[in-house]
């Protein structure tokens, strides 16, 4: 596989054109996509259109944009124009006006990437795996009887397999880095307001949007285009006056003040996936960072994140008729109904829940420049269900994504091994607020000396 950045520099010296590059992805997607469903759309057709105009381009040497040519999907949550986006549900018409593009999808765009088609996600992007009534079950890439976590599922997928090289994913509780860490790939998902959203999510400011990729240079690249001011969007912020590519040239971590807390203070951690990421930290001290061993001092905010979560999903589904809702994905359909039961008084008292943990995990990054833990604490699961015990609800295996929703900091996973069955198991950076280009520079600073392109 090569990367976005290996196939511009391709381009730029004549070696690859982007009509080469956007048919192999279209042809990896006709290989693997029957199996696996990473894509829900595909516009082979557009897909190769656009990339003869970027051939052209590129063969007057008038090339425009960070991505042109360079062949990219994108989460079927996000707005796509000429597309239907149908959030894996039956509940939405797709005989309707599709002309509006999310932020994302028109940055994309605007650099010329080949937007190849649309991923696949749970129903309205609900849990931490992919799977819905509308577009079937999407798989692990190393073992397909086993998930590939969600809800970006798709995207992840995508990327690991070399159906396209970059794919813009979003993140609530972990839907970035959740299939990122399952499918053995990178996954950021920025502090909140750096990609501007819209329409809002239903799920408020948990949700941030951000890439999935093959490398770290890769999700740099592609945060310069979609980070940036868009008029829709009144929590944005504005764009950063630094590349964050240029942040991963040359990164450094030498005198990094770096805490690892295997546990968070109270999360359970299969040993494998333990180990893996114990001998992942030790990376970073052998790169002179100075690693200590740290929790934040946290208790679990999972009954503040369910009272967020819930009442979003209740809001979103809020004006179905009976008959629609009694289509909706069942766990969907009870996460609603609890989430109705909720007041004003109890969504208030999760906020301020999510004020005092914001407030304790700034004053831990004056003393840490960064935090690293296990991204999710088991190995990928079987296919189809919500969780491995086919009980309670996928936030219970996940508690290393959702609080960073609530704190709204920068968030990566970084594939730090396999298990012994051949799982991959991620190591998640988190940084302060605002401090993306830090968790990049650690990212690409632990992939030079531990590649997993392999």
């Amino acid at each position: 596989m090569i990367s976005a950045t290996e196939l511009l520099a391709g381009y730029r010296a004549g070696r690859l054109s982007p009509a080469e590059a956007t048919r192999d992805a279209l042809a990896r997607i006709e290989e693997l996509n029957g199996s696996l469903n990473a894509f829900c759309l595909v516009d082979a057709a557009g897909a190769l259109a656009a990339a003869a105009e970027s051939e052209e381009r590129w063969r007057r040497g008038e090339p425009h944009g960070l991505l042109d040519g360079v062949p990219v999907s994108v989460k079927d949550l996000l707005l796509t124009r000429g597309w239907p986006t149908l959030r894996g549900s039956h509940t939405i018409d797709p005989d309707q006006l599709w002309d509006v593009d999310a932020p994302s999808v028109a940055r994309l765009r605007e650099h010329n990437a080949v937007i190849l088609g649309k991923t696949t996600t749970p129903e309205l992007g609900w849990k931490g795996v992919t799977d819905s009534s509308l577009t079937g079950v999407t798989r692990n890439p190393r073992d397909a009887t086993k998930t590939s976590g969600g809800s970006s599922g798709g995207a992840a997928v995508a990327v690991a397999t070399g159906m396209g090289t970059v794919s813009i994913g979003s993140d609530g509780g972990g839907s970035i880095r959740i299939p990122a860490s399952f499918s053995g790939v990178f996954g950021l998902k920025p502090t909140y307001g750096l990609v501007p959203i819209y329409p809002a999510s239903p799920f408020g400011t948990l949700s941030h949007v951000g890439p999935l990729s093959w490398t770290v240079a890769d999700a740099a690249l592609a945060l310069d285009v979609l980070s940036g001011v868009d008029s829709r969007d009144w929590s944005a912020g504005p764009r950063p006056a630094a590349s964050f590519a240029a942040a991963v040239e040359a990164p450094e971590v030498a005198g990094m003040r770096i805490a690892f807390s295997p546990t968070l203070g109270y999360a359970t951690v299969d040993p494998e996936v333990a180990a893996l990421v114990q001998s992942a930290v030790e990376v970073f001290a052998e790169l002179g960072a100075v690693v200590s061993m740290a929790d934040p001092g946290i208790a679990d905010p999972l009954d503040a994140f369910h009272v967020l979560w819930f009442s979003g999903a209740a809001a979103a589904t809020a004006v179905l008729s009976e008959e629609q809702r009694s289509r909706l994905d069942p766990g969907l359909r009870e996460v609603c109904e609890q989430g109705a039961r909720f007041s004003a008084v109890d969504y208030l008292e999760a906020t301020a829940t999510r004020a005092a943990l914001g407030k304790t995990m700034g004053e831990f990054h004056e003393r840490y420049d960064l935090l690293v833990t296990p991204t999710v604490p088991i190995p990928a699961f079987e296919a189809g269900v919500e969780t491995p015990s086919g009980t309670g609800r996928w936030t219970g295996w996940t508690p290393f994504t959702y609080p960073f929703n609530m704190t709204q900091q920068p968030a990566a996973t970084l594939p730090c091994g396999v298990t012994s069955a051949g799982l991959p198991v991620g190591l998640q950076v988190v940084g302060p607020r605002h401090a993306d280009a830090r968790v990049l520079a650690a990212g690409a600073a632990f992939e030079r000396v531990r590649p997993w392109q392999s």
